[in-house]
């Protein structure tokens, strides 16, 4: 008999736990972030800003600071290199990208500190936040990659049907594994071709088009594997454990993960291997950067440029096509491409951390 999956619910009430003792800073923080969730920030996002004040005040009460008005810029830069030198638990250093997150809670932190009448000055204000190193993205899938993964469920099995539906959605929409994992069954349009994503990153809704070929795995799935799954009391939910119950994202990225190694490849990443690869795809393809923004729900057009790549093969082909001295014989200049190496480059793919 099969463990069941268990799906895993964040704590309800504020992340920091019981609040501390008034004009301190967990107590203070405990307003903080309860005026957070009151502005509708995500479960997500508070419990991310309480991880990191929970580190700060956690290094401050080492050296006896309790209290707002004992911090100071000073003491924020000596915070800063603490970071900077820390190591995990596996020897490696903090990323830039973790350091820059807990610096920039605390920076928000002390911002709303000083706006809201608690401290006269603001000793974060001047905090210069680390440099993101601009590199590419670490992994992607080609298409003949996507297909190895994609063959390896066992569709025979209704775990196995379930699996290939969700890798064929994966890859053809490129859907956050949050997003996946809380599509419903309507939330799928045969008719129109559509799935409609509910409460995206920043809590938006939006409407993405899927391929034929995923949209074919996804009913094959609903006819003859999700009705073995669904237990007494459905909830709508579109992909189902095996007792019936909802999939929780870290059982995703293991699943997805499982089927990666299984497939031979040696690359990092799971769900966000595919969000990735899909955004790679169409823009390689010939898609406009700004079609590929509307898909992955991004607010930003630089955030999509996180997703893109330059491949050797490519630039390859755009040099010897515009340089004058590629070719033994001048071919035909090319069309210029509409999203440039240096766009392409300008930006850390840190989405995957947050995930």
């Amino acid at each position: 008999m099969k463990p069941r999956q268990h799906k895993l619910r964040r704590p309800e009430g504020n992340p920091l736990g019981s609040p501390g003792a008034p004009g301190t800073l967990r107590g203070h923080a405990w307003e903080y972030l309860e005026g957070l969730r009151v502005k509708q920030r995500t479960a997500a996002a508070v419990a991310g800003q309480a991880k990191s004040l929970t580190n700060f005040f956690r290094w401050c009460e080492e050296r006896s600071l309790t209290r707002p008005e004992e911090v100071t810029r000073p003491i924020l830069e000596r915070y800063q290199r603490h970071l900077f030198y820390a190591r995990k638990r596996d020897g490696k250093p903090l990323s830039a990208s973790t350091q820059y997150g807990h610096l920039a809670t605390v920076r928000l932190f002390f911002r709303w500190l000083s706006k809201g009448g608690f401290l006269l000055a603001n000793p974060a204000s001047e905090l210069e936040l680390p440099k993101l190193p601009q590199r590419l993205p670490r992994a992607v899938l080609s298409a003949e990659e996507a297909e190895l993964v994609l063959a390896r469920p066992d569709i025979a099995l209704p775990e196995g049907l379930r699996d290939r539906a969700m890798l064929e959605l994966l890859y053809s929409t490129g859907l956050r594994r949050a997003e996946l994992s809380r599509l419903l069954v309507f939330d799928v349009d045969a008719t129109r071709g559509t799935v409609f994503v509910r409460e995206g990153k920043g809590r938006k809704d939006r409407v993405v088009p899927v391929g034929e070929r995923a949209l074919a795995w996804a009913l094959k799935y609903l006819e003859d594997a999700r009705p073995k799954l669904a237990g007494a009391h459905d909830e709508g939910v579109l992909f189902l454990g095996d007792a019936g119950e909802g999939l929780h994202v870290d059982y995703l990225t293991q699943r997805v993960r499982q089927y990666v190694v299984a497939a031979g490849l040696e690359k990092p990443g799971a769900c966000h291997l595919f969000r990735h690869s899909m955004a790679t795809a169409m823009l390689e393809g010939g898609a406009d950067v700004r079609f590929v923004q509307e898909m992955l729900g991004h607010a930003s057009l630089e955030t999509t440029q996180l997703y893109t790549r330059v491949t050797v093969e490519k630039l390859r082909a755009v040099h010897a096509a515009t340089h004058p001295a590629a070719r033994l014989v001048r071919s035909t200049p090319a069309t210029t491409p509409s999203v440039t190496t240096d766009e392409l480059l300008d930006a850390l793919a840190a989405e995957n951390d947050e995930d």
